[in-house]
């Protein structure tokens, strides 16, 4: 799950918000962003709060948000990255802890930022169980209706594929039984910065494709915040038995594999999943 959402968001990340790049998502390679300073290859706050997400639950730390604040700040001052909004990423220098992070964010977003990092969530066994999780995340820095409402739906689109709760047609239709909004509408058109339009356009791509590298390349071509779009459907869609699990070679072996990259990310995987297993076993 990490491995792939990682994947998505690194490749996505040549192409957000620069609909002249489309020309070039062929998935041959990494692309570079004609505006922001990314290596080709290297991940973004996407996968880092994701990463920040699943130690939490892999240590089976209480689920609050102290906890959870001081996971995304660990995170980040470990390992300093682009790709956060402007503010957000000067927010994170100047604090130093979870604490601190809780008394000073303003978490009236209703953006994508929950949303992209609840993958994870996924794993806890019931409906019910993630959607506290995606909830009580969310609201630290997303405590909105549509804020909230997406992440829970993206924790739920993992859940569903890891649990074999239904097939991949019905997924649309499993969200609305759970979570306010119009999941099994298909989205069209620019995939702007509210966080239920990446949501509905992941659920859309993972809808109609059945093999990842089509999954990746239908993300990408909605243009926008495709990034986003992109690691919150590889992350769903690399847990269901009806997609190909045929993401190219070259873009694993091409993400970057410094202290918290590739392999970190496959052995995070590999113990979140194993949580998952004894949930169903």
């Amino acid at each position: 799950m990490l491995l792939e959402l990682a994947i998505a968001d690194a490749y996505g990340a040549g192409f957000e918000y620069a609909d002249e790049m489309i020309v070039n998502n062929d998935l041959s390679r990494y692309v570079e962003h004609p505006r922001f300073r990314l290596i080709p290859g290297s991940y973004t706050d996407d996968t880092q709060m994701s990463i920040a997400i699943a130690e939490v639950i892999v240590a089976q730390a209480p689920w609050t948000p102290e906890v959870l604040a001081d996971s995304f700040v660990r995170a980040f001052k470990r390992d300093d990255r682009e790709g956060y909004s402007r503010n957000f990423y000067h927010f994170l220098l100047e604090i130093q802890n979870g604490e601190e992070f809780l008394t000073k964010i303003n978490p009236d977003s209703d953006k994508s930022g929950g949303a992209m990092r609840s993958a994870p969530i996924g794993i806890y066994p019931t409906p019910e169980k993630v959607i506290e999780a995606a909830t009580i995340q969310a609201a630290i820095t997303h405590n909105t209706t549509d804020g909230i409402n997406a992440a829970v739906a993206a924790a739920l689109m993992s859940h569903y594929f890891i649990y074999r709760l239904g097939a991949k047609r019905k997924l649309g239709e499993f969200l609305q039984g759970y979570v306010s909004g119009e999941w099994a509408k298909p989205w069209e058109g620019k995939v702007k910065s509210k966080g239920w339009m990446s949501v509905r356009a992941a659920i859309t791509a993972v809808m109609r494709n059945d093999s990842m590298s089509e999954l990746l390349q239908d993300c990408i071509a909605f243009t926008g915040d495709v990034d986003t779009v992109a690691a919150i459907a590889l992350a769903a869609g690399s847990c269901s038995e009806e997609i190909t699990q045929d993401i190219p070679n070259h873009l694993v072996t091409g993400l970057e594999n410094g202290t918290y990259g590739r392999d970190y990310l496959i052995d995070l995987d590999k113990q979140l999943m194993s949580l998952a297993n004894k949930n169903i076993s």
